[in-house]
């Protein structure tokens, strides 16, 4: 209260009601892995670059010894993806192989103080980072920590590459790897792709040409455009499926209805050619065998959510723990998950079955007042994808009944 010593007319701004909660982006990646260069950036630096010219600028195209992140970022790009991170851990310039696993400790990379972090770690700093990858890295350490990443950060997915392997049963096993609560996915198999690679001029003596080779490559940087692209023109509650994969020449193991049976039940995403629709994604899994986050959308969303929430919320924080405190929480909250639902990311034919905020006595005792918790119980139904669409046809007469 003021002190008012003045007789007078006095205005003050108070401020009333909900404050409103703003969506969080979900299609900004991260990628790691080794450069043909580095230019006016360091080593285990996370970059931002939002085109391919900028990436080319910086850490340079394809070399056989730096083979996977450029392709990457390159399929990123020309997926829709519109803006990422990159880090390089080393470079074909200092003799560094990217498929050398002497390398995986460089790719998971060290944690400690902001500044002194390095590979995957580096991304621990960097909050608007949704979606990460190491392309092409198929070791279950490296693998498994970029699931690690992802649950410990808890705002994060990770997109991970499968085994080259014909051999369906080798690519079942998916690494060896699970993600409990799903923060993860799997593609299979790699896609042949134009790749863009620097040479020697033979025309011209001391220039440089760019050369584009036909080379089979991992699909993650293709997949987190994609998952930036639905994301973009969708939402995040649209599972990143039936989608054109965007400059794949042909896959490296065609993929029939016989393999998606056996695969996708392993948690394993295909990506498959069919006849006059081009070369699609064709799975929408995660890696978890728990069926509460065995879809992709239903994860992504939850941590859509989540972050979202907790980001708008850092207001409330030592605030008075009381009545009017809750009412206003509860209220941002509702009109958040309203507009989330009028745009088709929850279930129900009305709020009510859509969602429930609860932020009373009921969700909290005397004791977590007095220990300063204020605790609110959020529940949502989450749309899943019509994975299997069955149609029921039978013969039909005048005389018929409906069944």
């Amino acid at each position: 209260m003021a002190n008012y010593s003045s007789p007078g007319v006095y205005i003050e701004e108070i401020e009333i009601g909900a404050k409103p909660i703003e969506g969080v982006s979900t299609s900004i990646a991260g990628f790691v892995g080794i450069s043909e260069k580095v230019k006016n950036v360091a080593i285990n630096e996370a970059v931002f670059i939002s085109s391919w010219g900028e990436y080319t600028n910086k850490f340079g195209r394809y070399t056989a010894n730096a083979c996977y992140l450029a392709p990457a970022v390159a399929g990123f790009f020309l997926n829709g993806g519109q803006r990422c991170y990159v880090i390089s851990v080393g470079t074909d310039a200092d003799g560094v192989v990217a498929d050398d696993t002497t390398l995986d400790a460089s790719y998971i990379g060290t944690d400690g103080d902001p500044g002194s972090r390095t590979g995957l770690q580096v991304f621990r700093e960097i909050d608007e980072i949704s979606i990460v990858s190491i392309p092409g890295i198929l070791s279950f350490e490296v693998q498994d920590a970029l699931i690690s990443h992802c649950v410990n950060m808890k705002d994060r997915f990770c997109i991970l590459d499968s085994i080259r392997s014909a051999v369906i049963t080798d690519v079942q096993t998916k690494n060896g790897l699970t993600s409990d609560k799903g923060f993860g996915a799997i593609y299979y198999p790699w896609i042949k792709v134009g790749v863009e690679q620097e040479i020697a001029n033979p025309n011209v003596a001391g220039e440089t040409k760019i050369q584009l080779n036909q080379l089979f490559m991992p699909p993650s940087g293709y997949m987190t455009g994609i998952y930036a692209r639905s994301d973009n023109e969708r939402g995040v509650h649209k599972a990143p499926a039936n989608e054109k994969v965007r400059g794949v020449i042909e896959l490296e193991f065609p993929i029939g209805e016989g393999e998606q049976g056996t695969l996708n039940p392993e948690g394993v995403n295909c990506i498959r050619a069919f006849k006059g629709r081009g070369i699609r994604v064709w799975g929408a899994r995660t890696i978890s065998d728990d069926s509460l986050w065995k879809y992709i959308n239903v994860r992504r969303l939850f941590l859509y959510l989540e972050e979202s929430i907790d980001e708008a919320t850092q207001w409330v924080v030592f605030e008075p723990n009381n009545e009017q405190l809750w009412d206003r929480v509860k209220q941002s909250v509702t009109n958040f998950l309203t507009q989330t639902w009028k745009e088709g990311a929850l279930m129900g034919r009305s709020v009510e079955e859509a969602f429930f905020v609860k932020c009373d006595r009921t969700t909290m005792t005397q004791n977590d007042i007095d220990n300063g918790r204020l605790i609110v119980k959020i529940g949502v139904a989450a749309v899943k994808p019509a994975e299997f669409v069955i149609f029921e046809i039978g013969q039909w007469t005048s005389s018929s009944e409906s069944a």
